[in-house]
């Protein structure tokens, strides 16, 4: 038989254009997980270059990975400089909610 070898799924090697950027990030902001939305940003990071990052966002690159690992736990300020130097825009709109009615 056979032996099935199975390998880390990285997203970050998928997020190829603004668009799947851009729902990707929207898809773990809808989760409401801090640790989930850390996560996919830091995705988003690798998948642009740390290193090139670092360099805009006047952050080190040990400190964004650890900042933006699902583990990590960024602050506002933090998260700004990152989404800034990615040429991303942090909009907000009302919820969906059926409470309202």
């Amino acid at each position: 038989m056979n032996e099935v070898k199975f390998v880390p799924f990285d997203p970050s090697k998928f997020l190829e254009d603004d668009d799947a950027i851009a729902f990707y990030l929207e898809d773990a902001m809808d989760s409401g997980d801090a640790r989930v939305i850390a996560g996919a940003i830091g995705d988003v990071a690798r998948a642009k270059g740390m290193a090139e990052l670092a360099a805009k966002s006047g952050l080190s690159r040990e400190s964004l990975y650890r900042a933006l690992s699902e583990d990590g736990n960024p602050r506002l300020d933090t998260l700004m400089k990152v989404l800034t130097a990615l040429g991303i825009k942090l909009t907000v709109a009302p919820a969906n909610t059926n409470a309202a009615e």
